[in-house]
């Protein structure tokens, strides 16, 4: 703790601050000192976070706990702001992990920066970063690195189900993060991508944690096998599209081009083929317009 206690934490500054997501001892030196050393602590749930007070012999009173969540975050965000203004160390946790992704915490944190006021990160435990750093995920394509984070998808089926059909066409890792209760209706929607492998987190850092890999089509199945799968707070990781070679990916964007073309009058089909495909429009415009030559001259031998 003395590494923690010899560093400089200045009055009149908010200090987000983070939590462990399941694992009490997940919580570094510098978030347990700084939670001593608030004279406000703002939170999701007061009673949860005075829990995890209690845990590490932290007290507080009553009144050093100041609810702030998604239904009253602007009206807090004041309070907050006028605490800052006496010169207090106020810290923000959310119930679990890192603030302000996916939990409340941004609106304040804008509301404390327009005015001046000094936010101080505290990093630690995050859902997101745990399961990147087990999953694996190897990408060959030289511009799909990285990851994208979309939270929580549409809990209402036809928005989820559109949801899933952006994420196809997402090359880079995505992350996303689920509810018990809707975790096998994302598993059904998921099973749209195939054989794209998946990475489930379950019960992260906690006693019964699972991390699982397997392809999106085999989601459903793997739930339904084990109804102890279908508990606890679930993370998941989509692997990044596997690479294709040029010729595989020629192959599979004039296969979709004369699919359209088939249908379609030629500027629509090339329109939706440069849309689907990301391919250069001019090249399949000529691609389009030899198919059509082609088709012609099959019509006249027969």
């Amino acid at each position: 703790m003395q590494a923690a206690s010899g560093q400089h934490y200045p009055e009149g500054a908010l200090y987000l601050v983070a939590t462990p997501i399941g694992n009490l001892a997940d919580i570094s030196l510098r978030a347990l000192y700084c939670l001593r050393l608030a004279d406000t602590i703002a939170c999701e749930d007061t009673r949860h976070t005075q829990s995890l007070l209690r845990a590490y012999g932290i007290d507080k009173a009553g009144h050093q706990l100041l609810a702030l969540h998604q239904h009253n975050e602007e009206e807090a965000a004041q309070n907050v702001l006028d605490r800052l203004r006496t010169g207090q160390r106020v810290a923000y946790v959310s119930d679990a992990g890192t603030p302000c992704i996916s939990d409340p915490g941004a609106r304040l944190v804008a509301v404390v920066r327009q005015q001046g006021v000094r936010c101080i990160p505290l990093p630690g435990a995050s859902s997101v970063t745990t399961l990147l750093s087990a999953a694996g995920c190897v990408t060959g394509h030289a511009d799909a690195g990285g990851f994208v984070f979309h939270g929580f998808l549409p809990s209402k089926a036809l928005e989820r189900t559109r949801a899933v059909q952006l994420l196809q066409k997402e090359e880079r890792t995505t992350l996303i993060l689920e509810a018990p209760h809707r975790i096998e209706a994302l598993a059904q929607a998921l099973a749209e991508l195939g054989a794209r492998l998946v990475t489930v987190g379950r019960e992260l850092t906690k006693q019964f944690e699972e991390i699982a890999t397997l392809p999106a089509h085999d989601l459903p199945a793997w739930f339904a096998a084990d109804a102890n799968r279908l508990r606890g707070e679930f993370a998941l990781v989509i692997h990044p599209q596997p690479a294709t070679t040029d010729a595989q990916q020629d192959t599979q964007t004039l296969r979709t081009l004369h699919l359209l073309l088939a249908e379609l009058p030629l500027k629509t089909a090339v329109k939706l083929a440069t849309e689907i495909t990301g391919a250069p429009k001019n090249a399949l415009y000529e691609s389009a317009l030899a198919w059509k030559e082609l088709q012609k001259e099959k019509q006249k031998e027969k």
